[in-house]
């Protein structure tokens, strides 16, 4: 039987479920972000509440974006998916703008 590793946090260890929760956030960031304010047990994780603030922030920076440009900024969904990706390997997301932001306010 194996343990699995968690990088830790703030609040304790990260858990897979943590981590797959945080990387939902940025796959479905209006969506997931909404999801995850509304659930009890989740909202409180460090870890999970530092990803829900940058990918609720940049999806909506995302949707201005694709709208101005007429869809064509709708590439950046990739970028999303890359920070899915590094958010379910346990690494902490830095957006060059975003994450600054979110953590002036206290958000994260």
């Amino acid at each position: 039987m194996t343990e699995e590793k968690a990088a830790p946090s703030m609040n304790g260890d990260v858990t897979s479920d943590d981590k797959l929760w945080a990387a939902l956030v940025y796959v479905f960031p209006i969506l997931g972000s909404v999801i995850i304010m509304l659930l009890e047990a989740k909202k409180d994780r460090t870890y999970i509440k530092a990803h829900t603030a940058q990918a609720l922030v940049a999806g909506i920076v995302y949707w201005i974006i694709s709208g101005v440009t007429l869809g064509c900024g709708s590439i950046l969904w990739f970028v999303f998916l890359y920070w899915a990706y590094q958010a379910y390997q346990g690494e902490m997301v830095q957006i060059p703008v975003v994450t600054d932001f979110v953590k002036n306010q206290g958000w994260a």
